[in-house]
């Protein structure tokens, strides 16, 4: 398995960090650029936003050469019980749906509501060809096995709101792109421990590779952007994976170990919702872009793009180890290494915020 791990990672990398450059071509071929024109923009010079494309054609070229070596070699099996080959199908048609509605947004724009409604078509075309949660077990109680319309209905408000999540919390350079690295990390460690389906680990690894790959041009200032073609693709592939990951222990703390490790960006899009509701006093305001983002509220503080980044990655880390630790070794660990992390924070925060603001002096 390990060696199918390694083989996932690099193929995956080396992909996307060949390709990324010619993503930052056609971006500027085709006229796909970021230019800074409004105060909610960061950056100050105008930047590609196609390097998305490399982080998908690195998962992709990845998972079609593992996946069809591995089922030559017998390895896996796809066509089983399980059926992942329509699985797979349906994940691949939802992302060619919702690439296209992204790669036109970074093209020339579209509104919010429009791309919503791609969102929720690839949700439903990847929950149409089996991939849901359709049962949850508690201790207590027993299984609970919810009907098809219910089981239909919570995986694409699952899946539409981890992609959106993803995308809203895209705010600085490589911020998106190292919390998807983290969550990729986080739940491949607790797909390891928990015994999930092989595929489920080798999909995580191989768009954690991609991400890798990607990075490098996307940090602080950014070469490239991911785009929205990149962060709603990273958010759709994580929901989905995470469901695949705990398909066979539908328990409910492996089930909360996602909603944990995704917890900043799950949180950052709950506080944007009910914000712009009470500010707008409006439900259309959930799609007016505000600087009232966790990033932006860093900034605000003194710290410059770099170091708000850091805090987000750190903050994404610790959420990403209580979720194993949680999952590995029971609550009592989990929070007392949680008050730990809070206490050691509090700590150090008056100085690193003065350091902070010295450094930009």
């Amino acid at each position: 398995m390990w060696g199918d791990i390694a083989i996932a990672f690099m193929l995956a990398f080396i992909t996307a960090y060949v390709i990324t450059p010619y993503t930052i071509r056609l971006a500027k071929k085709i006229g796909a650029v970021d230019v800074p024109k409004d105060k909610r923009k960061i950056h100050e010079n105008s930047t590609p936003r196609l390097g998305g494309l490399a982080v998908i054609a690195g998962f992709t070229v990845s998972v079609i050469y593992l996946l069809t070596v591995m089922s030559i070699e017998k390895t896996i099996t796809l066509a089983g019980p399980d059926n992942y080959y329509m699985k797979l199908i349906g994940f691949a048609l939802g992302g060619l749906v919702l690439s296209i509605f992204c790669f036109i947004d970074d093209l020339r724009g579209m509104r919010p509501f429009i791309k919503l409604i791609g969102q929720i078509i690839a949700a439903v075309i990847v929950t149409y060809f089996g991939i849901r949660i359709d049962q949850i077990f508690l201790s207590s109680i027993g299984e609970i096995i919810t009907d098809n319309t219910l089981s239909f209905a919570i995986t694409v408000v699952w899946i539409v709101g981890i992609t959106n999540a993803i995308n809203l919390i895209d705010g600085l350079d490589g911020l998106s792109s190292g919390i998807g690295i983290i969550s990729c990390v986080s739940l491949l460690i607790i797909f390891t421990l928990n015994g999930s389906p092989l595929i489920s680990i080798i999909l995580i690894t191989a768009l954690a590779g991609a991400l890798v790959g990607f990075i490098p041009f996307n940090f602080n200032p950014a070469k490239t952007f991911i785009g929205d073609t990149g962060s709603n693709f990273l958010g759709y592939s994580l929901s989905i994976v995470a469901i695949l990951g705990v398909a066979k222990t539908y328990t409910a703390i492996v089930l909360i170990a996602p909603l944990i490790i995704f917890a900043i960006p799950l949180l950052d899009t709950a506080f944007a919702i009910i914000r712009r509701i009470f500010k707008t006093k409006s439900f259309k305001g959930v799609f007016e872009a505000d600087r009232g983002h966790f990033h932006h509220r860093i900034l605000k503080h003194g710290y410059d793009q770099k170091q708000a980044v850091f805090i987000l990655y750190g903050i994404s880390a610790a959420f990403g180890m209580f979720a194993i630790i949680l999952l590995e070794s029971g609550l009592y660990k989990a929070l007392s290494f949680g008050l730990m992390v809070i206490a050691i924070a509090a700590i150090g925060i008056r100085d690193i915020v003065k350091l902070g603001k010295e450094e930009k002096k």
